[in-house]
């Protein structure tokens, strides 16, 4: 099924088209892919891997053809304007918004449904309260098998209508992000569904998904970086990201491991409450404490699923980790919007704001920075 793209209500100035004018800062799933519809040229390989009286292995060489073509090998970019701002030079930008539904969550939901093909499954189930959804609901269209896609009764974002779009069945959930987590995993045991749910008996392969960001920035630097700044949910990113480095530099094709540095949410994310407060492990919040907001809504979590990884990553690599409020996120956003042209989801500018922040108490050395950003196409 082809998607079709959701319009976002905007209120142009005089003389500016909708179209044209960027989405607002505080967009909670400002994330916008690459694709508007399925490229035509992907229609052949689309046709392979949908048609299950096609041999398995026709399928699958089909579907990795799409994955090979489509996802990751996002722009790396040098930050001149923004290092200018800020006082430190080389600072790169990985935007993950070239994936496919604009966000990194593509590069698991696509590895995860190759998966479920080689494996058998007809049926992909996940929870999600926007992006991951997204991601999944695409990857599965493509490869012709169904979706079941758990999400909090409160959702209502213009994410959840592309994933009805691309014929996920959605299934609304009272409580929180952790509880359809909790419903999406009974219900994938129940009924012999493929579990894409972070935490599971997948996460060996999420994270090697993930890791590849890892080996396209290396290709682009020919080194690892001093630091990479990433911002941090469940933390499922930057510990596969790491795995990618310590991979590279265990086979000597880099010269370090590059510090992992974590921005989130202010006082709404364990792995950077864990970090400040020098505990051991990740420790649940409460989530009676938890508030949403139009800005935060993508890095608050009570339970980091993959913490403890993240956690680890950090602190192995000598990094560093903080919070960052919504005003100081619209402001991280702001600044990669006007100094270097791109529309960042201002969540997804944590990892920047926290590197930025600490360059302006302890100034850093000079040497190569990459932040990871999401959001839409220029």
């Amino acid at each position: 099924m082809e998607q079709k793209r959701v319009p976002v209500p905007e209120s142009p100035a005089d003389g500016d088209s909708a179209e044209r004018r960027p989405p607002p800062l505080g967009l909670v799933d400002g994330a916008a892919g690459a694709w508007t519809t399925v490229p035509a040229e992907l229609d052949s390989l689309r046709a392979i891997v949908s048609d299950s009286s096609q041999p398995l292995t026709d399928r699958i060489e089909a579907y990795e053809d799409i994955i090979d073509s489509e996802v990751g090998d996002t722009d790396l970019v040098r930050a001149k304007n923004i290092e200018r701002e800020v006082g430190l030079r080389q600072i790169y930008l990985k935007f993950e918004g070239g994936n496919p539904t604009g966000t990194q969550k593509d590069r698991i939901a696509f590895a995860q449904v190759v998966d479920a093909l080689r494996r058998g499954f007809d049926t992909i189930t996940v929870a999600t309260c926007g992006n991951y959804g997204a991601a999944v609901s695409m990857a599965a269209s493509l490869a012709g098998i169904r979706c079941l896609i758990f999400l909090p009764a409160s959702y209502h974002a213009r994410r959840a209508e592309e994933m009805a779009v691309r014929g996920a069945t959605l299934e609304r959930v009272a409580g929180n992000y952790e509880d359809a987590v909790v419903a999406s995993r009974a219900r994938a045991a129940a009924d012999e569904l493929y579990d894409a749910n972070p935490g599971g008996e997948n996460t060996a392969l999420q994270l090697r998904a993930y890791g590849e960001i890892a080996h396209e920035i290396y290709d682009e630097l020919r080194d690892a970086p001093i630091a990479v700044a990433v911002p941090v949910s469940n933390g499922t990113t930057l510990a596969g990201i790491h795995r990618g480095f310590v991979s590279l530099y265990r086979r000597g094709k880099t010269s370090r491991i590059p510090r992992l540095i974590a921005g989130s949410t202010y006082r709404q994310n364990p792995i950077v409450a864990a970090y400040l407060s020098g505990a051991e492990y990740c420790e649940d919040l409460d989530p009676t404490q938890i508030r949403e907001t139009d800005v935060n809504e993508p890095l608050i979590n009570w339970h980091s699923i993959d913490g403890d990884l993240a956690l680890d990553a950090i602190r192995g690599s000598g990094g560093w980790a903080t919070y960052a409020s919504d005003r100081s996120l619209k402001a991280a956003a702001r600044l990669v919007r006007e100094h270097q042209g791109l529309n960042a989801l201002p969540a997804s500018a944590a990892g920047l704001h926290a590197l930025v922040e600490r360059h302006a108490k302890e100034p850093q050395p000079g040497d190569r920075y990459v932040a990871i950003l999401t959001g839409r196409r220029p």
